[in-house]
């Protein structure tokens, strides 16, 4: 564990000393979502939104109160990176267990831990390392389960599942494996246990739906509602759509790019000590993240860009990183090969390869979902920082009305509270400003950015003049107005 720790500060630190941890959109606006469970005009639970699931935000709740890691990001890189430890831990019980050696557990934990682009995705609010913790922590106690057929290991299962479901959608795709699992490994009354695992885990999922159906009067808001991967990709074509080889060849493009070519290498080795132990189950368990994510590509609307295929650009590289896992699990195998007084010396040896290709080439550029998030962002983070600026000098008060998306990293970066902007999540106040047929706007500020809601609002509302007007290149302007 301590290995794990001191990797994880010393990405952590060197993402905060750069300037690093809100790069990523999304980074902002997990952290986003979460201030404005606690800080907004209505707070409370109608503010944990429709198409990103809860638990991240949640864990987010008793660090984004403080206005100083709020604007730092540091309110979501702390539960990140502690994910990223106890993925880490599980990750070396399951692959000990399964070889019987303490020595494979160092592997895995090494080949996963030691890769760049995790541990800069643990730098910052982002979910995937809280949903590698749950799925490592939920492998392990299907292992132990497998063993024991206990009731507490039964239960745990299906609460890992449950609030996997509630992390990121890939956790839905498990339920139905994990239940059949159950069915085949349990020893006595199987029916009994596969369906009280399925009761309980299904539960995420249902209170999703229940949700969405309950705040946004649709049980598929989340799914193909306006901020949905299906809104937001449109009537756009992009590669792998209903083609099974192409979605399979940009997934394997991405996994090869984001976990490098020596990992691949020493888990294709690796296989042979997998067959020699018969590990099926953790390679089937492990398998499911990148299954979901390639039949997303070909049907769900989920494109994967990367520079060295059509369209030569970067989107959703870090989906690559569904394959470490078991990447790592795959490495650990090479120690059922080496015999036991060799073993110390083959984990030096797979940690000094993993680490070799990426301390050649130190540079982030090299690190493919730190250059995703840096090139993406460049217009985001020029009129972010330039519109901050402005309002920290000018706003003293009086209510903003703004959009709940990209413009929220204005307020966050000038430590303005949420509570004082009116937004798409303040209803009924936002339907009388916005939505109705006169605009009856209460805010002495308007921020917006040009053709969004607001925008069109303010072109017919009265009694207002854009005061402050920000332009940078490849984005649309922001547009700042105050009462006359």
């Amino acid at each position: 564990m301590f290995t794990l720790a001191l990797l994880s500060a010393t990405a952590a630190a060197v993402c905060y000393s750069q300037g690093w941890t809100l790069y990523y959109g999304d980074a902002q606006a997990h952290l986003d979502n979460a201030r404005r469970i606690i800080d907004s005009r209505t707070p409370g639970y109608y503010q944990l939104g429709t198409v990103w699931l809860p638990v991240p935000h949640l864990l987010m709740l008793p660090l984004v109160w403080n206005l100083r890691l709020w604007q730092t990001g540091l309110a979501g890189t702390i539960p990140a990176a502690l994910c990223f430890v106890m993925a880490g831990v599980f990750l070396f019980l399951s692959a000990r267990h399964v070889y019987e050696s303490a020595a494979a557990g160092w592997a895995a934990m090494l080949v996963f831990a030691l890769n760049p682009n995790l541990l800069y995705l643990q730098s910052t609010p982002m979910t995937e390392p809280i949903f590698f913790a749950t799925l490592l922590a939920l492998l392990y106690v299907t292992l132990r389960y497998r063993d024991t057929n206990s009731s507490g290991a039964l239960i745990g299962m299906a609460l890992l599942n449950l609030i996997a479901s509630l992390t990121r959608y890939e956790g839905w795709f498990l339920i139905p494996f994990i239940a059949l699992y159950v069915l085949l490994v349990t020893r006595q009354r199987r029916l009994r246990a596969a369906f009280l695992f399925g009761l309980i885990a299904s539960l995420g999922p249902v209170l999703w739906l229940l949700h969405n159906w309950w705040i946004y009067g649709d049980a598929l808001a989340w799914y193909n509602g306006p901020g949905s991967a299906i809104a937001i990709q449109g009537s756009a074509h992009y590669a792998g759509e209903h083609d099974w080889g192409l979605a399979g060849l940009y997934f394997r493009t991405v996994l090869r790019d984001v976990c490098g070519i020596v990992p691949l290498s020493i888990a294709a080795l690796g296989l042979l000590g997998v067959l020699w132990r018969r590990a099926l189950w953790p390679v089937l368990m492990l398998l499911l993240p990148p299954i979901f994510y390639i039949w997303s590509i070909h049907s769900g609307g989920l494109p994967i860009h990367i520079p060295e295929l059509w369209p030569h650009s970067y989107y959703n590289t870090r989906y690559g990183l569904a394959a470490l896992p078991l990447i790592a699990f795959f490495a650990a195998g090479v120690l059922v090969l080496v015999p036991e007084k060799f073993r110390r010396y083959a984990v030096a040896l797979i940690a000094v390869l993993v680490a070799i290709p990426w301390l050649a080439h130190p540079h982030p550029d090299h690190w493919l979902c730190w250059k995703e998030s840096e090139v993406n962002s460049v217009a985001r983070r020029a009129w972010t920082a330039q519109a901050a600026e402005i309002l920290s000098q000018n706003y003293r008060g009086g209510g903003i009305l703004a959009t709940s998306g990209d413009v929220t990293g204005i307020f966050c970066r000038a430590g303005i509270p949420l509570r004082d902007t009116l937004n798409d999540g303040n209803y009924p106040a936002w339907w009388f400003a916005v939505e109705s047929p006169v605009a009856l706007i209460d805010e002495e500020w308007a921020v917006d950015q040009a053709g969004d809601t607001v925008s069109r609002t303010m072109a017919r509302a009265r009694g207002y003049r854009m005061v402050y007007r920000v332009k940078v290149p490849d984005a649309p302007a922001v547009e700042i107005w105050r009462r006359q």
